[in-house]
């Protein structure tokens, strides 16, 4: 008797288990479906159509992204060395004058405003206005490349001049740009990056979930050029994506972007390679993807989204960063913003050093020197010029890869000051030849 009762209690109590187990299961599930049609919103308001470009369209379906994406056309002010405050780069540091003279920074060099204004920004640069460009330069500030690209040919709409692009362009950065209007899967949209990914054996169509999450930003956020004469955008990372392996690239296929009128050294503009940057860095290695820190998640009632206000992560520093790291507000802030400044020191310390040889260069020049003797001077200054550029340029000020950061700035002022003593003994040499000394 007393077994049976024991047996009758174990049964209800498994009965009651299984209840409860089922019971938990179906929460879950349905929270899991209501979250899933917040996300996906199958009660689709319109069909997005494969080519429409406009973000106010696919806010019909998706308002809560729409709404946080309308955002990055706020100015949120400035962090302390970046933000979305537009300023001039030349009027804050008149270095770059003498740095970028003769090339179109030089005209115009403006610190950069949210994703809404990727066109407008292009489109009113001094840098567009007072240099013909060509088309190549419209891949990543407006939404309509893919489609005019499908429409005229890869290369035709590369070397087709801005210009004459420009009454196609009307949207900036778009939904269309990251998302597939069909699945809302993560996609790529621009050829140079699937191109500039296969000439490193990567094939794009397996990445992970993950992995997207960052490719999709690699897609503009990196270093660049314009191939011959069809201008072809190009990402010059079939050897690596350090700046040792670029440069290797560059010299392999001997291209120049400029030549520096003052020092007549032939030299290579670096873009904004943040994709490059953080590839080496602490948070690439640990898995973490661009957007886990500029797109982080936040709740919209019980709903998870990625926030679509692409910003600094210091406007944001606990969805950003405090998911990941149990430390204090401040403190994160704090060791940000150290790096940031000594980052910012060595630039500065790079500069003198690049405008000391551009002196001793120019010296060299007004003296007589030929430019078979300036030759190395040019070259060593054309090393230390893209290495400075490299981390300028780049818009973490060395929070993508601080040790990377030091490493290249530390390699571009020994080479400056190598240009600047090789320089220097051509003058010294001239001068003993002239006074007869030994």
């Amino acid at each position: 008797m007393k077994r049976s009762r024991q047996a009758l209690l174990y049964a209800f109590v498994f009965i009651g288990a299984v209840l409860l187990t089922v019971g938990v299961a179906a929460l879950l599930l349905n929270i899991n479906e209501r979250q899933t049609e917040a996300r996906q919103s199958p009660l689709r308001i319109v069909e997005i159509g494969a080519d429409e470009l406009d973000p106010a369209v696919w806010g019909q379906n998706f308002p809560v992204q729409y709404e946080m994406f309308q955002r990055t056309a706020e100015n949120y002010g400035r962090t302390t060395f970046g933000g979305s405050e537009p300023f001039s780069h030349l009027e804050a540091n008149p270095n770059l004058l003498r740095l970028y003279a003769g090339y179109a920074f030089s005209i115009e060099y403006n610190e950069e405003r949210g994703h809404a204004y990727a066109l407008i920004d292009q489109r009113e640069s001094e840098r567009v206005l007072q240099r013909q460009q060509p088309g190549a330069c419209a891949n990543c500030h407006s939404a309509e490349a893919p489609v005019l690209i499908a429409e005229m040919g890869w290369e035709e709409f590369n070397h087709t001049p801005y210009n004459d692009l420009s009454a196609s362009l009307h949207t900036g950065s778009s939904c269309h740009d990251c998302h597939n209007p069909e699945t809302m899967e993560l996609t790529i949209t621009r050829p140079a990056f699937i191109n500039a990914m296969a000439a490193r054996g990567i094939d794009v169509t397996q990445a992970t979930q993950q992995e997207m999450r960052t490719y999709v930003c690699a897609q503009c956020h990196v270093e660049y050029y314009f191939a011959g004469e069809n201008k072809v955008l190009t990402f010059p990372w079939a050897n690596g994506l350090s700046i040792d392996n670029i440069e290797t690239y560059y010299q392999e296929v001997g291209h120049i972007d400029w030549t520096n009128p003052e020092t007549g050294s032939p030299l290579l503009k670096m873009q904004h390679p943040e994709f490059e940057m953080y590839s080496s860095g602490i948070h690439s290695r640990a898995g973490v993807a661009c957007a886990d820190c500029h797109m982080p998640y936040t709740r919209v009632g019980s709903v998870k989204y990625s926030d679509h206000w692409l910003r600094s992560p210091l406007t944001n520093v606990s969805a950003a960063c405090q998911t990941c790291h149990n430390v204090d507000e401040d403190e994160l802030v704090s060791r940000v913003v150290a790096i940031q400044t000594t980052t910012a020191g060595l630039v500065d310390d790079t500069e003198v050093a690049i405008l000391a040889a551009m002196d001793a260069i120019s010296a060299a020049m007004a003296g007589g020197a030929t430019d078979e003797q300036l030759l190395d001077a040019r070259t060593l200054h054309r090393g230390a010029q893209m290495r400075w550029d490299f981390v300028s340029s780049e818009n973490s000020t060395g929070f993508h890869s601080p040790q990377e950061a030091a490493r290249i700035l530390a390699e571009a002022i020994d080479l400056a000051r190598q240009a600047q003593i090789s320089a220097l003994s051509i003058e010294l040499a001239e001068t003993v030849s002239v006074t007869g000394g030994s």
